[in-house]
This record gives C-alpha cells, structure tokens and sequence, in this order.
C-alpha cells in the first residue's frame, strides 16, 4: 500500500484521504488551516474568515456527478449531509410528472446545500477513519525530492520536520505553492493554461421563517440582462442566495455592495424577485468575489510527467468559474479514480495525467469558451443571437425529453453535441417552434436605464 500525504483539507484534500484510506492507504493529511468545519454549522458559514477560501461563502449546488461519486464511495458523507440538511431536487420536479424513466434518469439530482455541509460531513467521517492522520495548523513548506529522471519527490516538509510518502497529493487548491517549488528544483515547468474570466458575482444570503411560505412554486432558476445574470440557489436548512453577476468592469459594481441596492436590483428580476418576496430575513452582508479565472495545470507536457510520486486534485488541478458548479464534481471524480489507482499511479502518474485530459479537460475548455461569450455579452458588445440556443433553453422547462438533454449536460453526463444533437431533440423543439413562430430570444430582467436608476447618482446619466 501506498503511503500518501494529501497538501489541503478542502472538500478534495478531505474526499482524496477519505477514499485512500479506506482502501488501506495509510493517509497524512496536511492542513494550515487548524480549525475545521464542526458541528455549529450557522456559526462556520457565517463568521469563519476564510480569505484562502473566498468561494466559501459563495452558493453552491452539487451536481449529479458529485453525488454518485459519494454514494458509491462515501455514503455514510452523503447520508450525514441528508441528515444535516441538504436537501435533493430532481429536475424533473419542475413537471407535475416525471416522464417514462429511461436509464440515468435516477442520476439527474442536485444536493441543494451551502459548501460548508459537506466539509463538515467530509471532517467527522475523516475523523473516524483510522488510516487517516490529520495534522492542522502546520502549512507545508516545501517538497522533498529524490534522483530520478524525471525528478521524484518523495515527502513534504512542515516547517523543520520532513514527511516521507510514497506518493504526494496536491490539494492546496487556486494558490498552490507546488508549480514554484518544482521550477525551483530543475523539474520542467507545469503547463498553465489560464484565462480570466471578467466576471464578478455578488450574492446575498437568506433565512425562509419558520411560519412563512417555504418556495415561490414554479419559478425558473435564473433571469437576464443583456448586461447581468441573476439566479436563486435554494439551500440547506431553509437558507437561500440570491446571485447577481456581472462584468468586473461594470460602473454600477460597487454599488451592489450596499445591501439595499443590491435587493432593488434583484427585485427586478423575476427569478430573484419571487423568492425575495417569500417572508424571509438576510442572514449576511453583500459577499463579492472577482479576479476569477479558468485554469488548467498539467504536470505534464508533451515529453510526459515533469515530476513523478506528485498528483494535483481539486483546484490545483483545474478550476473553472463557479457559474456552472463543476469544481466539487472535478474534484471528488479525480479523488475516485486516484484512490482506485493509487498504487499504479504512486510508481507513474502519466495514466492520471492521461485521464484528467480526456476525462476533465473537455469541460474546462466548454467552461473557456462560455465565459469568452458572457464577458463580451454583459461587457456590451454581444455576439449575433442564438436562437436555436435560446429555444433549447425556454424549451426545457416545456418539455421532458429536452429537460432530460439540459439536465445530462448540466450534472456532466454528456456532452453538449451528443445530448442536445439527436433527432428526438430537434423533432421534439421543432414543433415547440412550430408553436411558437414569433419566438424570439429575449431577457426578462430590467433594461440598463432601470438598472441604473437603481444606483445612486447615476440616474441623471442613464442611458436607454
């Protein structure tokens, strides 16, 4: 058995030890962090300063992919989240029926939950797990290395302690220090493919009370502008957040950060409205989060491992703009394939290297290619309509068979072209088009004049 050490207690450090260990690897696993999330979950969303981790406070929902790799492989996590409060919607539920099941339709599920949920499910089972050794408050300092061609390494350091392992797992996350210390120690440098998104997200927090309505009914998720996006993720524990976002280059984007400003802008979105006219009460202040990017880097190039006994999960891997919420999937699926592989891939990582590019690569570079057409569409300068796009989009929420298409893209299972490319899918929107002749893609939020007389100061200059 492999021995491993894991960089990072997130949600794929805790998943990649987790896994790991129950299969028999003995797990050290390295947090600088020395508080971890616990039993007051109000109390660690709410008020933990975590600027290394400015995505936590930030609405999540975990896909269909997130969740069968905890059923398969962690169901007591999954269970414990269930019990915790996270709650589970079938896409499907927007019907008044579900349509004849076909096989996978079980698999369109959202865990509806904020982050820390998981991390605090993930912790306790981390904490019955006896091949897993857990040491906070002590950051890695640095890699150790052996001879080799390419280079091994072969431990990591904290502080003057070094800690030998067969294999070292990076899950450090966005910021990680390990590209660095490898050009620092002759390896050939990781391949970074980067590209900054444009994008900022603002959102607010909200609590349902306990005699009030509980949803709004059949209200579409999201609305938009032709220069901002708003959506509602419904939560864990009658919590929700109401999101906005926009180009970071927007001049009304500080202003969104007074709470009375920004619940006026959401109230003229449908989507957001509806759910901000339920009885509840805001449980945080405005929480932004900009400079995002898409990033992919590989340990490897064309001449294969830069380094070897090293694997990168999670964020360290790659990470995307959080629209599409991909990054807990993209991690818990590389923790299953690592830890069902350990051995091999201890001795040789080019197989991991090989599977993220075929297996996770593909998404990133969808991701790249969607946020280059939102940043030039909410920055002003929109490409042509798309109106098939458009149709496909209204056209699920009508019919089943295109919902069913929606939802295989949105939980990873498919590819957009073969889940949306099939002759049922064009028969089934042809006659919705059919129907509806004079359709045309179009926004239901508020125009750029009424969006700017919401902010003050700017009404005088607003245009139409």
């Amino acid at each position: 058995m492999a021995r491993v050490a894991v960089m990072g207690a997130g949600i794929s450090g805790l998943g990649t030890a987790l896994m790991l260990g129950r299969r028999g690897h003995p797990v050290t696993l390295f947090d600088q962090d020395a508080r971890e999330a616990g039993a007051d979950l109000h109390r660690d969303f709410f008020h933990w300063d975590r600027p290394r981790v400015p995505q936590a406070v930030q609405p999540h929902s975990f896909l269909g992919l997130a969740r069968i790799v905890l059923r398969a492989e962690l169901p007591d996590v999954h269970a414990d989240m269930l019990a915790r409060g996270a709650r589970e919607h079938h896409d499907f539920d927007w019907f008044d029926e579900h349509p004849p099941y076909r096989a996978g339709d079980e698999d369109l599920v959202t865990l509806r939950t904020r982050r820390i949920v998981l991390e605090a499910a993930l912790a306790a089972a981390v904490r019955r797990e006896p091949a897993v050794e857990v040491r906070r408050g002590g950051r890695v300092s640095g890699l150790t290395f052996g001879p080799g061609r390419p280079v091994r390494v072969t431990g990591v350091r904290v502080g003057t302690e070094t800690h030998r392992a067969d294999l070292v797992v990076d899950a450090s996350g966005r910021r990680s220090p390990v590209p660095a210390w490898l050009v620092a120690a002759g390896c050939r440098p990781p391949v970074v493919d980067s590209h900054r998104t444009g994008l900022a997200y603002l959102c607010r927090w909200y609590r349902l009370r306990a005699d009030g309505p509980r949803d709004p009914g059949r209200v579409r998720p999201g609305s938009s502008s032709p220069f901002a996006l708003a959506g509602v993720f419904p939560s864990d524990n009658d919590t929700f957040a109401v999101n906005l976002m926009l180009s970071t280059g927007d001049p009304t984007r500080g202003a969104l950060t007074d709470p009375a400003v920004f619940e006026a802008a959401a109230r003229r979105f449908p989507a957001t409205a509806a759910w901000l006219d339920l009885a509840s009460e805001a449980q945080s202040p405005v929480l932004a989060m900009a400079g995002l990017d898409n990033r992919w880097t590989a340990l490897a190039d064309a001449d294969g491992p830069v380094v070897t006994g090293l694997v990168a999960v999670g964020d360290s891997l790659v990470h995307t703009n959080p629209t599409s919420g991909h990054g807990v999937s993209f991690g818990l699926c590389a923790a299953e394939y690592l830890a069902t592989r350990a051995d091999r891939i201890a001795a040789d990582p080019a197989m991991y290297h090989v599977w993220a590019a075929g297996t996770l690569r593909p998404w990133f570079d969808d991701q790249v290619a969607a946020d280059r057409a939102n940043e030039q569409s909410l920055g002003g300068n929109p490409p042509p309509p798309d109106r098939r796009g458009a149709a496909l989009a209204a056209c699920a929420f009508d019919d089943p068979v295109v919902m069913r298409a929606r939802a295989r893209v949105r939980h990873l299972f498919s590819a957009p072209g073969a889940a949306y490319g099939t002759d049922e899918v064009d028969r089934r929107l042809g006659a919705w088009l059919a129907a509806r002749p004079d359709f045309t893609p179009r926004h239901d939020g508020p125009t750029r004049a009424e969006w700017e007389a919401l902010v003050p100061g700017r009404a005088a200059t607003a245009g139409p």
